[in-house]
């Protein structure tokens, strides 16, 4: 397995390098930039001043030159400094994640817990009345788009029984009470729609494990059917299901742009939008580094986690 852990940790290099170039080009698609931002669109400068600060800000030299610095900085741990608010990039993130993590962690959380009993039994009760519930409850959840959900957990509640969640945000270590009802309507919205696609994956699983010989063989030995199912069944059919939820996690963690936005969330998600709109490029550059660094790390994680969960995989070929 070590052979396999080096060879996928090198693997993250080029794709890191290919992800910061599509991420500092592809803001840079965007007409205007910070100049027009700040000034152009509030109050009337010449175009020489114009280029005079872009001139002292360094956004009139080539892109590659601009990239190469950048990523200079990067290799040596620092984002840069944001466009708009002078403060650093990483102290920014860092000030932002806690939210986003806050969101993934409760939203894959409720996910797995609506999503795996509801799997198992549905694959367990197969082709009955509950088998088919469960796999409508999973239409229903992927069907429905995550921002019409949170819309519809926002107004709800306010219209039916006129209560809405705090507006001003506070950290679960400011007012416990309040962090709840801020975050559980945004981590519902979004634990919707991973418990249904868990939920199919899970049944599926479970079915194929269900038909294996060492699962007839539990069950020839006379051990209870919850045995069977939790100790030699589940434990095998996870293998998809951790796949999923690990991918989903890490989406969730810098994807959560739009609920943030309905639910009035200060996480990364809102910060990018920002950076995105005020063409503030060295902010939305680190965000989605960041994040996309988080996603790839945690993605091999996930597949270091297979040969504990069966322990017939082996990575290194001989």
């Amino acid at each position: 397995m070590t052979g396999y852990t080096i060879r996928r940790l090198l693997l993250l290099i080029p794709t890191w390098f290919v992800v910061s170039l599509i991420v500092f080009f592809s803001i840079r698609l965007i007409p205007g930039d910070i100049i027009d931002f700040n000034f152009a669109s509030v109050l009337y400068l010449p175009p020489e001043k114009l280029d005079e600060i872009r001139h002292e800000m360094g956004l009139d030299r080539p892109a590659y030159l601009q990239y190469f610095s950048w990523l200079g900085g990067v290799l040596r741990g620092d984002l840069g400094d944001s466009l708009f608010t002078g403060k650093p990039v990483l102290s920014q993130i860092l000030k932002r994640l806690p939210v986003s993590a806050e969101i993934a962690v409760v939203a894959s959380g409720l996910g797995m817990l609506i999503a795996l009993p509801i799997g198992i039994l549905s694959a367990v009760k197969r082709n009955s009345i509950l088998d088919y519930l469960g796999r409508g409850v999973a239409i229903a959840g992927l069907s429905v788009p995550n921002f019409v959900l949170a819309t519809l957990v926002v107004l709800l509640p306010v219209l039916w029984w006129g209560w809405a969640a705090p507006m001003e945000y506070k950290h679960f270590w400011q007012d416990p009470w309040v962090n709840i009802q801020q975050i559980f309507p945004a981590a519902l919205a979004l634990g919707v729609r991973l418990s249904s696609t868990a939920m199919r994956m899970t049944r599926s699983t479970m079915l194929e494990v269900l038909r294996e010989d060492y699962v007839r063989t539990a069950r020839a030995k006379g051990l209870p059917e919850r045995v069977v199912i939790v100790r030699h069944a589940l434990k095998n059919a996870l293998i998809p299901v951790v796949t999923i939820w690990g991918g989903s996690f890490a989406f969730l963690l810098g994807g959560t742009v739009i609920i943030e936005t309905i639910f009035g969330l200060p996480g990364v998600g809102q910060l990018t939008i920002d950076a995105i709109n005020r063409r503030d490029y060295t902010q939305f550059q680190g965000n989605v580094l960041f994040l996309a660094t988080v996603f790839v790390v945690v993605n091999f994680l996930v597949d270091m986690s297979y040969s504990l969960l069966d322990p017939r995989i082996r990575y290194d070929r001989r």
